[in-house]
């Protein structure tokens, strides 16, 4: 159901209201106060229909074209190619057996085509561009691929995919679909093609048999060390999951949201929380051309200063690197803040510098607060469990559980381990029931893998921390535990502004050690004297920078808390994270694992009996 005067409440957020259940085992259940009504959409489909009936002229989407100019398509637009392309779906023989996979970026066609699919209750699997372009085994796309078994693979442009299509041409029999922006290519079919006829009776009788258990998408998890894991999203993991958004957001009612974003659709960031909360709302969604790297953050920048976003999320890293744009330049400052009504991140911590400077560059340029807020939860999730609807007293609160889904905190060494069960839980992984079976406990609860804390435990209205994952967490030598995400966290702000991201040793080590990736701009604004294109390796050779490194070592020993909470010894990296090494998501996130693998002999230089001149260490001359 849609009900766009559903609440009259002109608060922002709804006040947080916890139900708190401490066990004998020590184990503690946490569940919000405010019930999810189930009243909540059958299924995705609900909101285009409704939107195409009340605000049929409204901007759904915009991309930017082959000329730079932003190509719109309104909600009446996308209804009426939506039931075309879905005509043509309909004569594939396609089912949850036989789905549709999309091989692209962010794109109109690629929502329509999500969105088609959806209509006729036939799962979409948008899979990372990164398994087809970035990979020369394409192993990852070869699992993909053998898990779900196609009945139509779109491409765009599908020349540049052609070498992944041939890695996989033996795993499927496929109908190849070509995106438009593809040159003609023989043995594809044009997307023009696939909505040339249009039959909505047809539609929405396969629309009609659409139940909340009907499965939406298949999202793969990161497979960052072992072989992708699908999970099926049905609807009502999505449309309860949205619901639970409407009651701790009252404010999503008062306006449509409009968004320019990056987040990549094959992940539940991107796809699930912000591409949902948009067409739920009947809301406007500019698809960002660019991304948290240095070669494109500089696009992200550009579209800053021509569109003014009401809500904006993304994740830390690129947080990082905006920060300092919106520092030196006003005018993107007065665009970004002008209608902004909060900052939402996720996927890791934000540091607390950056927090900060959000906050103080929204007041300077608008005389007004700005809220920081962040959620947590995960592919399996749909994807939120928990939200932060309310003004947080630090960086890396997570919120409290959102109306509907349960938290159970288990004692797991000296940390709180989280799991969680509700109707946006996923029910098990397709076509693997023995990783399903371990993915739940004997109560039903989902284990995530996670860890958290109570901001107070006295007052779990104040909301919970994350503690990082469980399986990040290892031992030294001396039996200590070593929390990685914590430590992150406080060596980021310990040596800030010089660090992008940390990687944290020390596993079968006496001590910890970081892998440092440097922040080039902030880099370079401690060292005035040097030219704008400094490479990273003068960079990490500055004396201004490896100072700032060396405090932050002594910073972190000072605070005290034995070897497990500090680093004896550090290493500025100036090659930047790999992306098809995979030491770096989708999303910008670090795989900490994946980065001390592939930099194996820079472990052993860090810990060399006696350290060459790249290690800094706190016995380092200042």
């Amino acid at each position: 159901m849609i009900h766009p005067e559903a609440t009259s409440d002109k608060k922002p957020f709804a006040e947080p209201r916890i139900n708190m259940e401490k066990r004998r085992d020590g184990s503690i259940l946490l569940s919000s106060e405010i019930p999810l009504q189930d009243d909540y959409s059958c299924c995705v489909g609900e909101w285009l229909e409704h939107w195409a009936r009340e605000a049929p002229e409204r901007t759904w989407l915009a991309q930017r074209d082959a000329d730079d100019q932003w190509q719109r398509i309104s909600y009446g637009e996308a209804h009426r190619r939506v039931i075309a392309i879905a005509t043509w779906l309909l004569t594939q023989d396609l089912s949850s057996e036989r789905p549709v996979v999309i091989l692209s970026d962010n794109s109109i066609e690629h929502a329509l085509l999500m969105l088609a699919t959806m209509h006729i209750g036939v799962p979409s699997s948008s899979i990372s561009p990164g398994n087809s372009l970035m990979s020369k085994d394409h192993a990852k796309l070869k699992g993909n691929i053998e898990l779900l078994r196609p009945g139509v693979i779109y491409a765009d442009p599908i020349e540049k995919f052609q070498p992944a299509l041939k890695a996989i041409a033996d795993l499927h029999d496929a109908t190849l679909v070509a995106g438009s922006s593809s040159a003609s290519s023989s043995g594809t079919l044009p997307f023009a093609d696939i909505e040339a006829h249009s039959d909505e009776n047809a539609v929405m009788a396969a629309f009609a048999a659409i139940t909340p258990e009907t499965i939406a998408k298949f999202l793969f998890t990161s497979g960052s060390v072992n072989t992708p894991k699908a999970v099926p999203n049905t609807h009502r993991m999505m449309c309860s999951n949205q619901k639970a958004k409407e009651l701790v957001w009252p404010m999503l009612a008062e306006e449509p949201p409009v968004l320019l974003d990056w987040l990549p659709w094959s992940h539940t960031f991107g796809g699930n929380h912000n591409f949902n909360l948009v067409l739920r709302w009947g809301g406007t969604l500019y698809l960002d051309d660019g991304k948290p790297t240095p070669a494109l953050i500089e696009k992200t920048a550009r579209n800053l200063r021509e569109i003014s976003p009401t809500l904006y999320f993304s994740v830390p890293r690129a947080y990082d690197m905006l920060v300092p744009l919106l520092r030196k330049d006003a005018s993107l400052r007065e665009v970004f803040f002008r209608r902004l009504k909060l900052v939402f991140y996720a996927a890791a911590a934000l540091p607390h510098h950056l927090w900060t400077a959000l906050e103080e560059m929204a007041r300077e340029t608008t005389g007004q607060e700005i809220m920081v807020v962040s959620s947590w939860g995960s592919t399996e999730t749909a994807p939120i469990c928990t939200d932060c609807h309310f003004n947080a007293t630090r960086s890396g609160v997570i919120g409290v559980p959102i109306p509907g889904t349960s938290l159970k905190l288990v004692p797991s060494a000296d940390k709180l381990e989280v799991r969680v069960k509700g109707p946006n839980i996923f029910s098990g992984y397709w076509k693997q029931p023995e990783l399903s079976a371990k993915a739940f406990d004997e109560e039903g609860y989902y284990m995530i893998g996670d860890a958290v804390e109570f901001v107070d435990p006295e007052r779990p209205e104040m909301g919970l921390l994350f503690d990082g994952r469980v399986g990040e967490d290892f031992k030294l030598l001396t039996g200590t535990w070593v929390h990685v995400g914590a430590l992150r966290m406080a060596g980021l702000e310990a040596i800030a502004p010089v660090g992008q991201d940390i990687v944290v040793a020390g596993h079968d080590r006496d001590e910890i050690g970081f892998f440092i990736f440097p922040h080039p701009e902030e880099c370079l604004r401690l060292c005035p004297d040097l030219p704008e294109n400094a490479s990273l390796e003068t960079l990490v050779k500055r004396p201004e920078i490896i100072e700032r490194v060396h405090q932050g070592l002594q910073a972190l020993k000072a605070d005290g808390g034995g070897t497990s909470t500090y680093p004896t010894r550090a290493l500025l990296l100036s090659e930047p994270p790999s992306a098809e090494a995979g030491e770096i998501t989708d999303k910008g996130y670090i795989n900490q694992r994946m980065v001390l693998t592939r930099r194996a002999e820079l472990v052993k230089a860090l810990y060399a009996d006696v350290p060459d001149e790249r290690v800094i260490t706190l016995n380092t001359q200042s």
